[in-house]
């Protein structure tokens, strides 16, 4: 069935269907206009009200804007795909399964993306806290987040060529792999498992904190202070820490370091190696470099 250039009002206005096309349609007032419904392919179509994809199956959408008032808009939702579009609204994909959005939009994206699994993110530009909390499976390609504690307890996750400014980003996360990415925001990787960072340029007040099995390959750390404080660590750094704290245990390898801060009373030197032949000062305390 097709649908063009036509403007629906009604509540509920293609609920449970199947197999449908639009073309250049206007949803306007009237809550869940799709709801229940499968194989649903729409181009530049308007969204401009509340629950457009509930409980929706096999659904494309491409050239499509979701104002303000289409919040919660893909929820409960399996196989979503959606290219070059704006999703003005908030609080968007929730609990959806094999989701991909390509060339999106999302300047309001407060609660959005969450406790989703089968995610893949290419070339989508973000603003707002808790993007993509508890989602698993994930797949990012050309991310810029601007937001806090983006992808708390994440797994299973691979991003890349992304640039997030973004405090406490990663947090509770597990397999997670990040490549080539630029990262500035305090509190990085607090409590994470299995945290890879890869040839990633980092700024950070006490990142890479509590984490279980942190690995940095070819990293930059720039304005980094207070690092790794109760970390099992295997770090390679180019370049200058400003300070380290505290490494629970394993290798850090950089060229310089210019604070490096043992309490020896709470951690055990002998089980971190540091690998660096330029450190300016080793101190017992913290005080000073908070």
């Amino acid at each position: 069935m097709e649908y063009k250039d036509i403007k629906f009002t009604q509540e509920r206005a293609l609920f449970g269907s199947n197999d449908i096309s639009l073309l250049g349609c206007v949803f306007e007032e009237g809550e869940s206009p799709l709801k229940e419904s499968s194989h649903i392919r729409a181009e530049e179509c308007l969204f401009r009200y509340k629950y457009p994809f509930w409980y929706c199956n096999d659904v494309k959408l491409d050239r499509v804007t979701f104002f303000d008032m289409a919040r919660a808009g893909v929820w409960y939702t399996n196989d979503f795909s959606m290219s070059n579009a704006i999703v003005e609204a908030p609080k968007n994909f929730r609990r959806c399964n094999n989701i991909s959005l390509s060339h999106v939009m999302i300047p309001n994206a407060q609660e959005t993306l969450w406790n989703c699994t089968g995610v893949k993110l290419s070339s989508v530009r973000a603003s707002g806290p808790y993007f993509a909390m508890g989602c698993h499976d994930v797949t990012v390609d050309d991310l810029d987040l601007i937001g806090d504690y983006s992808f708390d307890g994440v797994t299973d996750m691979v991003i890349e060529n992304s640039h997030l400014a973004s405090k406490d980003a990663f947090w509770n996360t597990d397999n997670v792999t990040v490549k080539k990415c630029f990262i500035t925001g305090e509190y990085l990787g607090w409590n994470a498992k299995n945290l890879t960072l890869i040839d990633c340029t980092i700024e950070s007040l006490q990142g890479m904190c509590y984490i279980e099995n942190l690995v940095m390959e070819n990293c930059h750390l720039i304005n980094t202070t207070l690092a790794f404080e109760y970390s099992d660590v295997k770090a390679d750094i180019k370049g200058t820490v400003d300070s380290v704290f505290n490494p629970k245990s394993g290798t850090i390898t950089c060229d310089k370091i210019e604070h490096l801060v043992i309490e020896k009373d709470r951690i055990d030197p002998k089980l971190t190696r540091i690998e660096c032949d330029n450190i300016t000062e080793t101190v017992d305390s913290p005080e000073g470099l908070w």
